[in-house]
This record gives C-alpha cells, sequence and structure tokens, in this order.
C-alpha cells in the first residue's frame, strides 16, 4: 500500500491542539486551585489556550487562584507552547538515541521555519540547552528581590522560576497577586527585575536560529545572515523609538524613562507591565504605539508571536525600494519577490484577522440579550484586547475577567492563530509541501491596474 503523507501543518496544528486539550482537563480538576472549586472548563480552556499560546490574558489571578500543582502546570503548557511540543519531543529522542528520520526532519523544519533540513538536530539541542540555561540563571538573579516580598526562601524561589519561564517564553504571566500586586507594578522602579526581565524577552523573543547565528559568526557582524541582520537592527529600531514615542505620549509626571523602556519591550509580546494599561484610553498616542508595536510583534522562531520584526522589515524595505523604482536590497542582498509577497499576505491577513476578531468580539459582547448583565467597553478596549490575543502579547486595559464566555472562546481561536501563524493555517492546503512543484497548465498574463496613480501614469503615457 502506499504510504500516506501527513502535512506537516496538521501535524504541528495538532500537536499544539493536543497540549491545548490536555492543559483544559488538569487546569479544570479542582486539586489546582486554592479553594478546591473548579474554574470552570471555558476558563480552564482559556487559560491553557493562553499558556500554551504564550499569550498571557488571564481571567483569573494566577497567584491567589492556583495552587502549587496548578502553577506547575501553567509552567509546563509555556514550556511547551514558548518552544513547541515537536522540538522538545526531537530533542528527548535525541537524548536516548532514537533515530530521526526524514519526514520527522521535515516536520522539523517547518516547525521552526528553516528552509533545509540540514542541521536541524544540532540546533535543537541548542534552542533546549539555551532556553533552561538562560532561565536558571536568570531565577537566580530575580531570588535576590523576590525573597524580600515573600514569607519563605521555597516561595520565593517558586516566583522566580515561575517569572523567569513566563518571561524567557514571553507569556506574561505573573504570580504577584499575592502580594498585592498587578503584573510587575510593584516592582516598576526596581532596576535589577526590570532589565533582567528585558533580558530574557529579547532573548526570548529575538529567535533561536538569530542567537544561534550569533555564536556561530562569533558575534561579528558582517559575517551574519541577512535575517538576522534584520531581525537584530529591526529589534533595536522599535525599542528605542518605541520608547521615545511612549514617554512622549504619555505626559503622567510619575511615569519614567524605565517605565517607557519596559512598555517598548514588553508590548512586542511579552506581556509583562510596570503601568496601569487602563489609564492609556487618557493617552491616544501611546495607545496607537502599544497597539502597533503589539502587532508587530518578536522576530521568526522565537518564543513571542505577531507578525515579526523581519516581515514589517521586508515591507518598508519593499515599499521603499519600489518608491525608488529598484529591486529590494538590504545589507548588499537582494530580497527574493517570494520573500516579499510572503510579508505582504502576512501583513493583510493579519489585519483582516484582526478586523474581523474585533468585529465578533464588539457583537457578542454587546449582545442585546446580555444587555444589563454584561459589563460594556468601549471598542478601542476590544480592539487593544483582540490584538494582544493576536499577537500572543497579553497586555489588557483590564477587560479580561469581564468579558462573558462567547468572547473567551473568540480570544482563544485568535491566540490559536496568533501563535501558530497565518501561513501556518493556510499552509494546510498546499499539497506541495516537500518542494515545489511547476503547474502542469499555464496560463495566460495579464496585468490588472493597481491605484489610482497608475491609471494616471497610464493615462499620460498614452496621451
Amino acid at each position: 500500500m502506499k504510504k500516506t503523507k501527513i502535512h506537516p501543518y496538521i501535524i504541528i496544528i495538532v500537536s499544539f491542539l493536543s497540549i491545548i486539550i490536555a492543559g483544559t482537563i488538569f487546569l479544570v480538576m479542582p486539586f489546582t486551585t486554592t479553594d478546591f472549586h473548579s474554574i470552570g472548563f471555558v476558563d480552564s480552556l482559556f487559560m491553557a489556550t493562553s499558556a500554551v499560546c504564550v499569550t498571557g490574558l488571564s481571567v483569573a489571578n494566577v497567584g491567589q487562584t492556583f495552587t502549587l500543582y496548578g502553577r506547575i502546570i501553567m509552567v509546563i503548557l509555556m514550556e511547551i507552547g514558548g518552544l513547541s511540543f515537536i522540538t522538545i519531543a526531537i530533542f528527548f529522542y535525541t537524548m536516548i538515541g532514537a533515530k530521526i528520520g526524514v519526514s520527522n526532519r521535515f516536520l522539523l523544519r517547518e516547525a521552526l521555519n528553516q528552509s533545509s533540513v540540514s542541521g536541524l538536530i544540532p540546533l535543537v539541542r541548542k534552542i533546549v540547552i539555551i532556553s533552561f540555561s538562560v532561565q536558571i540563571i536568570c531565577a537566580g538573579i530575580n531570588m535576590v528581590v523576590f525573597v524580600k516580598y515573600f514569607d519563605t526562601w521555597w516561595e520565593a524561589l517558586g516566583a522566580s522560576l515561575f517569572h523567569s519561564a513566563s518571561a524567557f517564553n514571553n507569556a506574561g504571566f505573573d504570580i504577584f497577586g499575592g502580594i498585592g500586586s498587578d503584573s510587575l507594578i510593584l516592582f516598576k522602579d526596581d532596576i535589577l527585575i526590570n532589565m533582567t526581565t528585558i533580558a530574557m524577552i529579547i532573548l526570548g523573543s529575538c529567535g533561536f536560529v538569530v542567537m544561534d547565528d550569533l555564536f556561530k559568526k562569533r558575534f561579528k557582524w558582517k559575517k551574519l545572515t541577512l535575517h538576522s541582520k534584520l531581525a537584530i537592527s529591526t529589534t533595536i529600531v522599535l525599542i528605542v523609538v518605541g520608547a521615545l514615542f511612549i514617554k512622549a505620549t504619555i505626559t503622567d509626571p510619575n511615569f519614567t524613562w524605565l517605565q517607557a523602556l519596559f512598555g517598548s519591550v514588553t508590548c512586542r509580546t511579552a506581556g509583562f507591565t510596570t503601568y496601569d494599561l487602563a489609564e492609556l484610553k487618557n493617552y491616544p498616542g501611546a495607545y496607537v504605539i502599544y497597539v502597533i508595536l503589539m502587532l508587530i510583534g518578536a522576530s521568526p522562531c522565537g518564543t513571542g508571536g505577531g507578525v515579526k520584526t523581519t516581515t514589517i522589515a521586508v515591507v518598508i524595505i519593499a515599499i521603499v525600494f519600489y518608491a525608488r523604482g529598484k529591486s529590494a536590497r538590504a545589507f548588499g542582498r537582494k530580497i527574493s519577490n517570494e520573500q516579499i509577497f510572503k510579508a505582504f499576505v502576512l501583513i493583510g491577513m493579519c489585519v483582516l484577522i484582526v478586523v474581523f476578531g474585533t468585529f465578533l468580539v464588539a457583537i457578542v459582547q454587546y449582545d442585546r440579550t446580555l444587555v444589563g448583565t454584561e459589563e460594556q467597553f468601549g471598542i478601542e478596549e476590544i480592539l487593544f484586547e483582540v490584538s494582544s490575543a493576536f499577537s500572543t502579547t497579553g497586555l489588557s486595559m483590564g477587560i479580561t475577567t469581564s468579558l462573558n464566555a462567547g468572547s473567551r472562546i473568540i480570544l482563544c481561536f485568535i491566540m490559536f492563530f496568533g501563535r501558530l501563524g497565518p501561513l501556518t493555517i493556510i499552509g494546510v492546503v498546499n499539497k506541495n509541501w516537500i518542494g515545489n512543484s511547476k503547474e502542469s497548465i499555464q496560463y495566460v498574463e495579464e496585468n490588472v491596474i493597481i491605484g489610482w496613480e497608475e491609471q494616471q501614469r497610464k493615462n499620460h503615457l498614452w496621451l
């Protein structure tokens, strides 16, 4: 019988769904909560989805709601979601000496968004080792501060490990509700916590391919790949420009430069905050900056979401060089038309998903049958929530816990699409996933007029 080839994207999607379902089953159990009462299926599904998709949106205070068992489950879900189940599974297979076949290498290639199957196994080992090493080191640093806020040394250690896992995986969950803190607002002036958190967020979101390239090339800029150069340069620009704009637009005299820097880093899919984001409604400029940075997100093959730094870089470069009538290039390298096309498709799909998701949540939340029983929100708050869910950021203007069940389920789908990526979802229909094949039928090419300016240019040439 002919062996059936399963599309790798289907396996990736099913693996994420399986972990979400398993996480939901565990979190719905009474022993995971402090009062031994289940938080309910919908809330458990939401928390599991948010953890696996490393989003950070929460309908329950993790520090006050979950027991030690519940927190351990959350950490496991975050680690699997950040590194991906396939990466972790392949790592353990290599640890026991199992042979990784060609089909599994193709699957791993798609999971890590690589163009070749060569060198994937060593890359997996580096990803896992670097990830846990960074988390353990930063947890030890955080202990210096956290030990002052918790009653016992063990509680401080648990908080440090949980925070490190959440920060590196860009999840954004925290357990500081028990000490009277909303996210990291209590630590808004603590330089050590801010800097270590920023470092973990950047390391997790920059992409494992970039880190591997940096180590291989011994941090020599000229030898780095075009991907690494675009990812690093775009990340630096977004952090600096974002911090400047956030500080300029939030005119609160108590708002510091440290908070602006932290906000610029964390809204690129991390989810922590040292500022009450409900106040953004008073600062429209800062609100727009937060939404833009969230949607851009992290770099490919990292723990963050969004349309990715390299995508926005390719789009901007393509626009600039198109305006100059030249082929798109950067750092002395030409960018292929296929990559440009893919970047524009991704941007377009992200905009459609966010707009349609905002529309659905607004409709469900404002259902006339629920008026008077559900708290109502402005469209700017809903757009912020949907953008945060799709980019797997986890920031909120404080409306997550007040959303009805329908809105929460919609956000679960949006988080899932955002974590896997729209291209992964639609890539399922691509039957030529092993290699590009030529179509048997060739169609006659015909031009389509794009934009009003092109029509005027054609009319001018005709005259």
